[in-house]
């Protein structure tokens, strides 16, 4: 246990993740700073995720529960957590060792906050290829002197938006902000860090990496929900809720951001039938330019497609939204 004022809860919510787990929970015990506790939540898993678990049944909390989604699990892990504070941590994911070191650290500098991130790799370990998602000097420059962004809308904006595994969160914060939304099956973490901001908007921030993100992960949620509906819900839901908190003026932008943002990976899925429908419902947050040559580009989808090799060439010199 540590002897500072920062007790901290390691939460992994974990399904069917035998074959990454024993990783994501050696890195928590190899931090210069330990866990006060590990929480791995079971969340229905059919493989041998438990028995993975159970290996280390002395230095961890194993909660199994039926399957109900990654939300529901991390909310039974901060429900169990003794720990005043709650760091997250995905099964197929891992921390560097002076992850939590550097995070308390940095929360003993800046006592006012109640969350705070870092810069994070991710990594196609498959082609031993890893890099750091955050241009370390840009996002130093963004900080201007400080520790923290003073609105963590502006910080996303700006594309530095943190990651799950990088959050440290005091657990009252997360308690009073209604904790991850059940059934929200894409988009679930900025659901949770945007109702936060609406109470709390300045956030920590550390440039250096402290977690690393493996991509290429089977049966990636990332891949298998990505209808135009669910960005056209939270959008939507969320300009709703900023209204609501007075931050209309500093999340339209955002907004504007995750739009643009979805209609980019339509484009590279080649999903073009879908774009029109985000047209429809969003394209109110988008500059007339930008939406009139979006449109044009769905007028003759197939044609699109067909030339879409061309038209990723060009962007890079017309700006196309590709």
């Amino acid at each position: 246990m540590s002897n500072n004022a920062h007790t901290i809860s390691s939460v992994i919510p974990a399904f069917n993740s035998g074959h990454t787990l024993r990783r994501a929970i050696e890195s928590v015990l190899k931090q210069t700073r330990p866990a006060d506790e590990i929480i791995v939540v079971d969340d229905g898993s059919s493989d041998d995720t438990a028995e993975q678990a159970a290996k280390f049944s002395d230095q961890i909390r194993l909660i199994r529960q039926p399957n109900a989604g990654a939300s529901v699990a991390r909310n039974t892990g901060i429900a169990a957590a003794t720990g005043d504070w709650i760091a997250f941590l995905d099964a197929d994911d891992e921390w560097l060792p002076d992850k939590l070191k550097q995070q308390v650290e940095h929360l003993h500098r800046n006592p006012e906050l109640v969350w705070t991130m870092s810069n994070y790799y991710t990594c196609r370990c498959d082609h031993n290829h890893e890099q750091a998602v955050y241009d370390q000097g840009r996002s130093t420059a963004l900080l201007n002197g400080k520790d923290y962004f003073d609105n963590y809308f502006d910080s996303y904006r700006n594309g530095v938006c943190g990651n799950t595994n990088t959050m440290l969160i005091q657990k009252q914060t997360l308690l009073e902000a209604g904790l991850f939304r059940p059934g929200l099956l894409r988009m679930n973490d900025e659901d949770m860090w945007f109702r936060i901001a609406y109470r709390h908007p300045r956030v920590g921030y550390i440039p250096r990496p402290l977690a690393v993100y493996h991509r290429g992960v089977l049966n990636s949620i990332v891949k298998r929900h990505n209808t135009p509906e669910l960005v056209i819900e939270f959008v939507n839901r969320h300009l709703k809720l900023a209204h609501e908190q007075g931050c209309s003026e500093i999340f339209r932008p955002v907004a504007r951001a995750i739009t643009k943002m979805w209609i980019h990976w339509s484009w590279d899925d080649e999903r073009v039938f879908e774009i029109r429908k985000i047209l429809k419902e969003l394209g109110f947050l988008l500059p007339t330019g930008y939406k009139t040559a979006v449109y044009l580009l769905t007028v003759f989808p197939g044609l699109t497609l067909r030339c879409m090799p061309t038209l990723r060439k060009l962007n890079k010199v017309l700006k196309i939204p590709m």
